[in-house]
């Protein structure tokens, strides 16, 4: 009885509002019909529904057609990017490393030029009737003869002025006359995990002016270099990591931002079955200073110390007690795995499982840091104090740094 009563109930009220809401029915159609046409025309649809067209050729600025508040993102983003492409593209060359081999149907001593590989560059100067050009060591090494191919397809031989294995970078010059355009240099001081990043080189030596887009997926990685294939790293390259694709023959390209300017040297990828979207660039705030001493003087002079050393953030931190004994008020560091025999370390006492934490009264973090204050701050011959622990215990080490061979 109660649960009929209350459908009694309810039904008499549903009469007293039906028709009231019939009216407003009505109303709300009249309304929408009326205002419709106005709200179609007006501001608040994308760019992408409305006359960007007539706008233009009214001269409205494209910031005056960006949405304030409706939440859409501006289809003009892959406008920029080809307009930045075709800026660029013209300072991207292809390198060819050409090689004397003897041919085995010529007379004895005869010889000739083949090709035996290829890459990429990137224009970064035209002066004084030259232009120098920005590669890997990697892409001619080995090369008698370097031709660079412009845009346009022309063929200039260059002259390698520098070569550096340790930093993978090389330095071109060649006649400049028929160079259209060179890169802006940006820096890879300030990039941020996901933002844009536009990778342009010579894939496979033949696809000259190829364009990737992708993300920068890491900053300051660095990637163990085993140089004599002996097992044991010789270098640590420090590297920006991206997921635009890097192939074959992007070597020495460009890393670009979305405005244009030179970010990073493309040097190599992750070559796995499993691995996919995992390529570096050497970071253009490590390449300028090593790229103006190639140009100017042909070589690199690094001070060395004479160690193997790793970042103590990649030992799990139960090992810093367990194994290194450190004490809880080290926060980072780096560890020393081996040290090389009548180096300027080994005379001075360091040894296997050190940890510097310190040089010259610097706090050091990670291995980028001690390879800041290394190279960038001090020179072959300098004095060098480095603070490490060993067993638990502080010590201090002080010696004079002699040069990398």
């Amino acid at each position: 009885m109660g649960y009929f009563d209350d459908d009694q109930q309810e039904g008499h009220k549903r009469r007293h509002w039906i028709g009231p809401g019939l009216i407003g029915i009505v109303i709300g159609i009249a309304v929408v019909l009326i205002a419709l046409p106005g709200i179609l025309e007006s501001d608040m649809l994308p760019e992408a529904w409305t006359g960007n067209d007539e706008t233009a050729q009214n001269g409205t600025n494209d910031s005056d057609l960006r949405p304030e508040s409706t939440g859409y993102v501006s289809v003009n983003v892959s406008s920029q990017v080809t307009d930045v492409v075709d800026a660029v593209s013209p300072a991207v060359v292809g390198v060819i490393n050409i090689q004397q081999q003897g041919d085995f149907w010529q007379q004895q001593g005869g010889e000739q030029q083949t090709e035996a590989g290829s890459g990429s560059g990137v224009i970064y100067k035209n002066t004084g009737g030259s232009a120098y050009v920005i590669t890997n060591h990697h892409v001619i090494q080995g090369a008698d003869t370097v031709e660079v191919v412009l845009s346009d397809d022309t063929r200039i031989e260059a002259d390698i002025l520098g070569s550096d294995l340790f930093s993978d970078l090389a330095v071109l010059q060649m006649n400049g006359d028929q160079v259209q355009q060179t890169i802006e240099m940006g820096t890879s001081e300030n990039l941020n995990v996901g933002e844009p990043a536009i990778a342009i080189g010579n894939p496979l030596g033949m696809f000259l002016g190829s364009v990737t887009q992708g993300v920068i997926s890491g900053t300051q990685r660095t990637i163990p270099q085993d140089f004599n294939q002996d097992g044991r790293a010789d270098w640590q390259a420090e590297v920006i990591q991206t997921d635009a694709a890097i192939n074959p023959g992007n070597s020495g390209g460009a890393l670009i931002n979305i405005d244009g300017q030179l970010i990073g040297i493309n040097s190599m990828k992750i070559n796995q079955e499993a691995v996919e979207g995992i390529g570096f660039a050497i970071p253009i705030d490590v390449a300028r200073p090593i790229v103006d001493e190639l140009e100017q003087t042909g070589q690199v002079k690094r001070p060395y110390m004479g160690v193997e050393i790793y970042s103590l953030e990649e030992v799990p931190q139960t090992e810093w007690h367990n194994t290194l004994n450190l004490p809880d008020k080290v926060e980072g560091g780096v560890y020393v795995w081996r040290v090389e025999p009548g180096t300027p370390a080994d005379r001075a006492g360091i040894s296997r499982l050190d940890v510097i934490t310190e040089v010259d009264g610097e706090q050091v973090m990670n291995m980028i840091d001690l390879r800041k204050i290394l190279y960038q701050e001090k020179e072959v011959g300098d004095s060098l104090t480095v603070t490490y622990y060993r067993d638990g215990e502080q010590q201090e080490a002080t010696f004079e740094l002699v040069e990398q061979r």
